[in-house]
């Protein structure tokens, strides 16, 4: 039986959301809303079986209803998703979940007092290649982690409401806490400007911290000449290249590090190079929001905890809160303690 689906907000993101909902055959996409008329015309023109409406109230009223879909700007979300909550629905939210952590924090217990599921939009969790890697990283082909490096950057779009951190890092610290699922950072140190007068940072430099010497780094730019969406992680064994926009061949993992050595003797250390093969994990095919959508209607349907629930967007949020603080105070490490 298909689940019923809403889809509320439909400007930059949300016809993605709506082009997914309708295709699958797991769900059935019963209504859009969205406060603005021309973007109700063009979804009717796409979709003439769908309901139409520029009130979440009468999306609530149908029974037939089971999960809403929010994509609408994120100081909207926690308003929206609390009161889909409190009508007993399930609900899906774009990212970041809410625009601070106490927000997402009362979603949470909202969610498990009327046990419906509360899921957030973090795609690349749901990406083929990202799900590639966490297997290469549970094999243990690695080895003992020692960085994650991400950069993800390109020429717009300008956020008026938010910095780059919450737009753009979002989906790396998403993937770095989905990836490096065993440890999470202590402390995290930020960096960014605001190349335009009056608006948030549009470029920063985020570093997170973990006990073990394991480092993250994460640039993220709004100003950049080209479009770049690559993450290095390595190990003591091997390192992976992931980028996202190569065609095929996503992934590569190169048999590639040092050997350090201990001569006594000599009393110094010796480190050597080492430079094998390299090989390219098998990517399954299949689009993120598909799965995604196919995620939603699962737990939907059998009540199983989500991959991107509201503990992992509570995470993502306490680092990018924790990251805009320390772009404040000029790069000052900023303590967390995340659940």
């Amino acid at each position: 039986m298909s689940v019923g689906i809403a889809v509320v907000g439909c400007g930059y993101w949300g016809p993605n959301l709506v082009r997914n909902f309708w295709e699958s055959e797991e769900t059935e996409l019963r209504w859009v809303c969205d406060l603005v008329p021309d973007r109700l015309v063009n979804i009717r023109k796409r979709y003439p079986a769908v309901q139409l409406t520029n009130r979440l109230e009468e999306v609530l009223a149908d029974p037939k209803v089971d999960g809403i879909c929010i994509a609408t700007p994120s100081h909207t979300h926690f308003a929206l998703a609390k009161q889909v909550l409190e009508a007993d629905r399930h609900v899906l939210v774009e990212k970041p979940l809410c625009d601070s952590s106490e927000k997402v924090q009362q979603l949470i217990e909202l969610a498990e007092q009327r046990q419906k599921v509360l899921m957030v939009d973090h795609t690349f969790l749901y990406n083929p290649a990202v799900r590639a890697i966490r297997e290469v990283l549970d094999s243990g082909r690695l080895g003992k982690l020692l960085y994650f490096d991400s950069t993800r950057v390109n020429l717009g779009l300008f956020q008026r409401d938010v910095n780059v951190l919450w737009d753009l890092a979002v989906h790396d610290l998403a993937i770095m806490d989905y990836l490096i699922h065993d440890r999470k950072p202590v402390a995290i140190s930020a960096t960014g400007i605001a190349h335009v007068s009056g608006q948030p940072e549009n470029m920063a430099y985020l570093t997170c911290f973990y006990e073990d010497n394991l480092v993250a780094h994460i640039h993220a730019n709004w100003l950049a000449p080209v479009k770049l969406r690559r993450t290095l992680l390595s190990g003591e064994k091997q390192m992976i290249v992931y980028d996202d926009l190569e065609p095929s061949e996503r992934i590569k993992v190169y048999d590639k590090g040092i050997t350090v050595s201990d001569e006594k003797e000599l009393r110094k250390l010796l480190i050597s190079y080492r430079s094998g093969d390299c090989w390219c994990p098998k990517v399954p095919p299949g689009e993120a929001l598909e799965n995604e959508v196919l995620h939603f209607a699962e737990c939907i349907r059998t009540g199983s905890k989500a991959l991107s629930d509201g503990m992992a967007g509570l995470r993502v949020v306490k680092m990018i809160e924790a990251g805009s603080l320390s772009i404040q105070r000029r790069g000052a490490p900023v303590e967390l303690d995340l659940p």
